[in-house]
């Protein structure tokens, strides 16, 4: 069996300091704000195994200049594709985490709704959990019933500030 790359690289764009990486079919993890290539290295192992990572920014050159353009504020979309591994069910939750508008938010139980599952809020909130491609996939646009913010991957202060960003946009 041929072994598979992982393209890795670091976003460092003002304040944000988070790991990319893609396989050729498309983008397949975003990092936490902050955390190290390590985050990368446990995904892949959990999620592709037999994949090989390689630091290769200029693979990576695409996915930032979209998120660049995303954290200055002059895209609310992205358009390069993704690669995503997870079951059948967590790929349903992530699509219906794509049709969030940017600026806006569901809770938990919206989602469930939304993908015919009203019982399985705590399976939803784990498949938000889980998902590889923070932003892109905006499971930050999910809080809590009661409006607050509650889990993120990257952290609630990423979170927060993913949201502030988003509030200023398509104003």
């Amino acid at each position: 069996m041929e072994e598979r790359t992982i393209s890795w690289a670091l976003l460092e764009h003002g304040s944000w300091r988070f790991h990319l990486a893609a396989v050729p079919e498309g983008l397949c993890y975003i990092g936490s704000q902050d955390a190290g290539p390590e985050e990368i290295a446990a995904y892949a192992q959990k999620r592709l195994p037999g994949h090989r990572l390689e630091e290769n920014p200029q693979a990576l050159g695409p996915y930032r200049a979209e998120l660049v353009d995303y954290l200055d504020g002059r895209r609310t979309e992205f358009s390069q594709p993704v690669s995503l591994a997870g079951t059948a069910f967590q790929q349903k939750v992530w699509e219906a985490l794509r049709d969030i508008p940017c600026g806006e938010t569901k809770t938990y139980s919206d989602i469930a709704e939304q993908i015919g599952r009203p019982e399985a809020v705590r399976a939803v909130a784990a498949a938000i959990g889980a998902n590889p491609v923070l932003v892109h996939i905006p499971c930050h646009r999910v809080i809590g019933k009661n409006g607050k913010l509650t889990g993120f991957r990257g952290g609630l202060d990423m979170k927060k500030r993913l949201l502030e960003l988003e509030s200023g946009l398509n104003k």
